[in-house]
């Protein structure tokens, strides 16, 4: 599962593996509802219309494999961090698609995202499809980076000791990450036959719970190895949380260009660490180490006491560098849905701390090797490097929560 250091991604990727993808990103492409002056379409409309577009594609066995009832808890709840043959999803993956039927799913995710977000979720999948093309042959778990201090700290606030990177949002009694299913091999391990079937675009899966309405309550799912979307949509309303994002390797060529998946969530966070005076510093750099996500996968309904720097302890220019940094997880979802969202987090920003654990300091292009959160009264945002690989700029998860409304349960309950 290991990376050597700058994969190179074949330019034509875009265009040949994802049908009509370009075309997208330049607001050309055949989902986008061209509506009159007089006939405004809404953001749910446009979205509403697409799920059934791609529905419509499916045949029978299909769609009973996509569709699911709104209050299933169990498929609600089945997503993860860890690629897909060790934590199985529900719904259809990519790789059992026709084109025109891939094409219609990535349709109806575009519509429900942000120009950005939806750039930033293909950039996640192509990393997938760059740790595919790469031989198991890189460094064991860990290795000489600076791993931070060892000690965990205290637990009002923070996090158990976890057992390391990769334990949030794994199933139980797996065993250490790096044993693979068949006990052995380095990353994952386990086999890797056709070409390595453990990653890659093909092993992202979408479905639907409940139907797609322009007034009920729905929801839609998309994910696979480090990527989990979750997106309830009540009305005119959308909600993201809980969702997961991240890369391995996070950082690679594709194009001639360099691509860093999230690169925007690791330069601004040190950014704003950057801009505070020292006094500001002691309060937001925790005297432990944090070692992972502490509300990732198989963390539902659970809260941790806010820890850091308050909000209200900052200047403008402080404060605003947060609601930037912010923006890179709530602007992720489509512009409307992410107006209101800011909102929501303006209104509690007073209460909002930023906390950090780890070096204060990162390689020029290179992403940060430090955890950091954000909390406030409707937000927890976690990033978290990971030790896997060996080098922690170049693997990263991430967790975006709103502990008042996951799921979008208060909207749902209306």
């Amino acid at each position: 599962m290991n990376f050597r250091t700058g994969p190179q991604l074949s330019p034509s990727f875009a265009t040949i593996t994802f049908p009509l993808l370009a075309l997208m990103l330049a607001g050309l492409a055949p989902f986008s509802t061209a509506a009159t002056p007089n006939t405004p379409k809404s953001a749910t409309t446009q979205i509403v219309d697409a799920a059934n577009a791609f529905l419509s594609t499916l045949n029978d066995d299909q769609r009973s494999a996509v569709v699911f009832k709104f209050d299933d808890a169990q498929q609600r709840a089945r997503w993860s961090n860890f690629p897909t043959g060790f934590v199985p999803r529900g719904g259809i993956s990519m790789g059992k698609l026709t084109d025109a039927q891939r094409s219609a799913a990535f349709a109806l995710v575009a519509a429900t995202l942000s120009h950005r977000g939806f750039e930033k979720i293909q950039q996640i999948m192509q990393a997938d499809e760059v740790l595919k093309s790469q031989p198991d042959d890189g460094p064991p778990r860990g290795g000489p980076d600076d791993h931070g201090p060892d000690d965990h700290g205290p637990n009002g606030g923070g996090p158990p000791d976890n057992g390391g990177p990769d334990n949030g949002g794994g199933p139980p009694d797996m065993g250490p990450p790096d044993r693979g299913p068949q006990g052995g091999g380095r990353g994952f391990g386990g086999p890797r036959g056709g070409g390595g079937q453990m990653f890659g675009k093909d092993l992202y899966y979408i479905s639907i719970l409940g139907m797609p309405s322009e007034k009920d309550p729905w929801m839609l799912q998309f994910g696979g190895h480090h990527l989990a979307l979750n997106i309830t949509i009540v009305g005119e309303y959308g909600v993201l949380t809980p969702s997961l994002t991240g890369a391995q390797p996070a950082l690679y060529q594709a194009d001639g260009k360099t691509v860093r998946p999230l690169g925007q969530e690791s330069d601004k966070a040190l950014a704003l660490l950057n801009a505070l005076d020292d006094g500001q510093k002691k309060l937001a750099i925790l005297n432990y180490h944090v070692a992972d996500l502490v509300l990732g996968p198989g963390h539902d309904g659970e809260t941790i006491q806010p820890e850091g720097l308050k909000a209200s302890a900052m200047n403008e220019k402080q404060r605003a560098m947060l609601l930037d940094l912010i923006s890179e997880w709530s602007g992720i979802e489509n512009d409307n849905f992410a107006a209101a969202r800011t909102d929501e987090i303006k209104a509690g920003l007073d209460d909002t701390y930023f906390a950090w654990s780890g070096p204060t300091t990162a390689d020029p292009g290179k992403n940060i090797k430090a955890y950091y959160r954000i909390q406030g009264p409707k937000l927890v945002i976690e990033y978290a490097p990971q030790h896997l690989g060996g080098d922690l700029s170049m693997h990263v998860h991430t967790m975006y929560r709103d502990p008042t409304n996951d799921y979008g349960r208060k909207l749902a309950a209306k």
